[in-house]
C-alpha cells in the first residue's frame, strides 16, 4: 500500500469568516492559525501550504481576561541605544486593533519560510464590513 501525498495542483483554498466579538484573543488566534496551516484537513502536510484564507471581522471587540488591557505590553527594539519602545495593549487597541490579532496569530504560527506566506492569507478588519464578499466566505465558528 502506497502513501498518498498531496500535489500542488490538487490543493484548493477556501475562504472562512470568523467573528471575533467577545472571543478570547488567545483562543481566537489558535483556531485561526490552525485553519491557516491546514491542520483541520485530513491531508495535512507540515511542509506544504494547505491552509485556507481567513477573514477576521470585529477585531476591536475581542475579549481579554483579567487586567491584560492594563498590564500586557508589546516591545519593539530598533537596534539603537534607547531604541526600546514599550506600548500597552490598550494603546495599540486604540490606535489599530487589527495589529493585536495579527500579532497573536503570528505568534501561533511556526517560525519558518511558510509563515510569511500563511500570514498573507489572513485578513483582519476592525469593524463588521469586509471587501471579500465575492469570495463567498463560509462562517467558521468555534466554542469559547
Amino acid at each position: 500500500m502506497k502513501t498518498h501525498t498531496v500535489k500542488a495542483g490538487d490543493i484548493t483554498h477556501e475562504w472562512y469568516l470568523v467573528d471575533a466579538t467577545d472571543k478570547p484573543l488567545g483562543r481566537l488566534a489558535c483556531e485561526v492559525a490552525k485553519v491557516l496551516r491546514g491542520k483541520h484537513r485530513a491531508e495535512f502536510s507540515p511542509h506544504l501550504d494547505l491552509g485556507d484564507h481567513v477573514i477576521v471581522v470585529n477585531a476591536d471587540k475581542i475579549h481579554l481576561s483579567g487586567r491584560k488591557m492594563d498590564q500586557k505590553v508589546y516591545y519593539s527594539y530598533s537596534g539603537y541605544q534607547s531604541g526600546l519602545k514599550v506600548r500597552r495593549i490598550s494603546e495599540v487597541m486604540a490606535k489599530d486593533p487589527t495589529r493585536v490579532v495579527r500579532h497573536a496569530v503570528k505568534g501561533m504560527l511556526p517560525t519558518n519560510r511558510l509563515r510569511a506566506r500563511l500570514l498573507k492569507k489572513l485578513k483582519v478588519y476592525a469593524g463588521p464590513e469586509h471587501p471579500h464578499k465575492a469570495q463567498q466566505p463560509k462562517d467558521f465558528s468555534f466554542g469559547n
